[in-house]
């Protein structure tokens, strides 16, 4: 069931108005019964898996807390990340090696059925493991008691809203909510509706239209050179913050109708100074994750610089192959350490134990922009030789400015009408991104006039509803990790 179709908007009214008429005693048996509706909508198998996932954490987390000596405590939470760990390197793995095998069984004139396929690879499936380990790493630290209630347990992990696609969640913020009575919040509501619809102008109005762009030229990227490829890369480090953020907005605002408060994914990672302040702006519950599940136990920066520099690469190539297996990925994660090292090695966070502040400059924030771009690249291409071909060819003919240019503009073939409705699109994003540096946009939108609110909220609607209705709409990208 995706966000954004016409089902989950059925399916989300009936759960919001049912869950404020059960008694708060059976709500967790509704939430939880929905979420798995919600989830094995998508195949019937994703619940099994999902279930064997709980399953094994929930036992393995009372285990691991109720071991007598901290040799026992290690084997039972080995027990339970190992397996999760394979299973997911598995899942990671099994689509490019039968993509593989499809080509060589082609060549036989046989191929096997691309359900196969659909099937190896649930839908959220590194989010919830990655959510599942932590909590039994939370309970082996003595950060969190290992949860008793299956039931409030089962919820954790397949809560609807962030199933797909996060935020990652920790036991200790989440648990509890699950547990609290929560009467029905107007104030929360609204604001979740708000979110929620902003999360959608992002994915639909924005990051869909931008899409097809994208695709078209990164799809046949041998076929295309010069100005092209600068330009589809930034529209494409647009489109993935506006799928992903869009998701992370409708999951969070979603959660709010039911009085639950996720974390926040996502705070204007494009004005960042650095590629390190970057990540604490970008998929924040991944980088957290991360940053306290294998960056620290590594040794963090508690060790020699040389260490230090490496547990910065692994952390990445970590990141990357949480993406999938493919070369591209891994290549995305590398340089993304490696320019994490550069930044370390040229400024220090501390120098003879003290912290070291330094001034922001304006030029670093178009710098670190472009290098994201550049990393890009790697994520998107569907391939390292389309990869390479891009990288080559990015300023082919520029010795001649106005071919350069107007290949570029034929290449894309956007209308004028298209093309003004991206760029104002962006506008509108850059500003509310822009305002958001200062504060929290929707509530301070909401605190204004009746007759500068409902305008603005109605050329949303109307924007969102002729996007939705151009039959234009994908999956979201972050679905297939």
């Amino acid at each position: 069931m995706l966000f954004n179709s016409l089902t989950f908007a059925a399916f989300l009214i009936v759960v919001f108005l049912l869950y404020y008429i059960i008694p708060h005693k059976y709500r967790w048996i509704f939430l939880l019964a929905a979420s798995y509706v919600f989830y094995m909508n998508l195949h019937v198998a994703y619940g099994l898996l999902l279930l064997a996932t709980t399953v094994l954490t929930y036992v393995l987390g009372l285990r691991t807390e109720a071991a007598p000596t901290a040799r026992a405590k290690k084997r039972c939470l080995l027990l339970g990340i190992v397996p999760l760990v394979l299973v997911l390197l598995f899942f990671k793995t099994a689509a490019p090696v039968i993509d593989r095998l499809n080509a060589l069984i082609d060549a036989g004139r046989l191929s096997l059925q691309p359900l196969t396929i659909r099937i190896l690879l649930p839908a959220g499936v590194s989010f919830y493991f990655f959510q599942s380990i932590g909590y039994l790493i939370d309970v082996y630290r003595g950060k969190v008691k290992a949860e008793r209630h299956f039931g409030y347990y089962a919820l954790f992990v397949s809560f609807f809203p962030q199933l797909l696609a996060g935020p990652i969640g920790r036991a200790d913020s989440l648990l509890p909510q699950y547990k609290k009575e929560h009467p029905f919040d107007y104030d929360k509501a609204s604001y979740g509706i708000r979110l929620m619809a902003w999360g959608y102008f992002k994915k639909l109005v924005i990051a869909d239209v931008l899409a097809g762009v994208v695709n078209t030229v990164y799809d046949n990227a041998t076929s295309y050179v010069g100005l092209v490829f600068i330009v589809v890369t930034i529209l494409f480090a647009i489109e993935i913050y506006c799928d992903f953020s869009g998701y992370s907005d409708i999951a969070v605002g979603c959660a709010k109708l039911f009085g639950i408060d996720l974390m926040t994914n996502f705070r204007t990672p494009y004005f960042s100074f650095s590629i390190r302040e970057f990540w604490s702006r970008w998929h924040i519950s991944l980088s957290t994750w991360l940053r306290d599940y294998v960056y620290i136990p590594l040794g963090g920066s508690r060790v020699p610089k040389w260490r230090h520099c490496l547990n910065l690469l692994i952390t990445f190539l970590v990141s990357g192959f949480w993406h999938g297996s493919r070369l591209t990925y891994l290549a995305w994660g590398g340089l993304h350490g490696l320019l994490q090292v550069i930044e370390t090695l040229l400024y220090p966070k501390t120098r003879k134990g003290v912290e070291v502040k330094r001034k922001k400059h304006w030029w670093q924030l178009p710098i670190t922009f472009l290098l994201l771009c550049f990393t890009w690249i790697f994520f998107r291409a569907n391939s390292i030789t389309d990869a390479v071909w891009i990288i080559k060819k990015l300023f082919w003919d520029i010795g001649r400015p106005m071919v350069y240019l107007q290949t570029c503009v034929i290449c894309l073939g956007l209308t004028k009408a298209a093309a003004i409705g991206i760029l104002t699109s962006i506008a509108v994003l850059t500003i509310y991104d822009l305002l958001s540096l200062k504060g929290d946009v929707i509530a301070a939108f909401s605190r204004q006039k009746f007759f500068i609110r409902w305008p603005v909220y109605v050329l949303f609607l109307i924007a969102i509803a002729l996007f939705s209705s151009k039959n234009v709409a994908t999956e979201f990208i972050y679905f297939q990790f």
